[in-house]
């Protein structure tokens, strides 16, 4: 047995209980998939976890840290292939975008209660002229850093901007996790308590606007039935 697994199997004891478990199990997986091939493993778990919003970047990241810090691969090859996994999940998902298309959207929205095909033009509208700031500091935020990726390709953002975007954005976000876990070694769980406070920021941004929306419109439904 690897020192990495020994020290992981430590870090597992102290944080493996209740919703936790499939976490660490996660930990585990990714461990040994960067012991048998490497950085690539790291590339290649990130790219997953752009792919499937659910995975978390905040452990996947951490682990490549560790890892590089027990001497599998140098904290340099963590940061590239990380970053690269990052791009590259993310230009599956903007490829997503560019073939549903503004107009595929906007037919998917005639058909849905409470949303309109003005909404799907109003949105491109707002990214082709905030895109940029979106794309990028999108890459440091829990779920949206993935997601993001969905409207450059509907809004038809230049591949190359996009890719520099992406790329300046999640080498920011990877930096600062990966250092953590290179730094923090079997302690490396201690970062999920600050990543967990941002995550349900996001989490209760999004919901109080979901409500907000879905009341407007509803309100707007009820006023216009009132007046015909």
């Amino acid at each position: 047995m690897t020192d990495t697994t020994l020290i992981l199997g430590r870090a597992s004891a102290d944080t493996a209980s209740g919703d936790q478990s499939w976490l660490t199990s996660l930990a585990d997986w990714t461990v040994s998939l960067m012991e048998v091939i490497g950085p690539v493993g790291a590339g290649i778990a990130i790219a997953l976890e752009n792919l499937f919003p659910p995975l978390p970047s905040e452990v996947v990241l951490p682990m490549a840290g560790l890892t590089a810090s027990r001497g599998s691969f140098t904290l340099f090859e963590a940061l590239l292939w990380t970053t690269l996994g990052s791009v590259i999940g993310a230009f599956a998902l903007y490829g997503l975008g560019r073939w549903l298309g503004a107009e595929r959207l906007r037919a998917i929205a005639a058909k849905i209660p409470l949303l309109h095909p003005e909404d799907i033009d109003r949105t491109v509208a707002w990214f082709q002229r905030h895109g940029g700031k979106a794309v990028f500091f999108g890459r440091m935020v829990p779920i949206f850093r993935s997601l993001i990726s969905i409207p450059a390709g509907v809004a038809k953002m230049p591949v190359w901007r996009f890719g520099l975007l992406t790329g300046a954005g999640s080498l920011i976000w990877n930096t600062i996790f990966v250092l953590a876990g290179y730094l923090l070694g079997e302690n490396w769980h201690v970062i999920e308590q600050y990543a967990d406070i941002l995550q349900y920021v996001v989490i209760a941004a999004v919901g109080v606007g979901t409500a907000w929306f879905l009341y407007s419109r509803i309100r707007a439904l009820l006023a216009s039935r009132r007046d015909a």
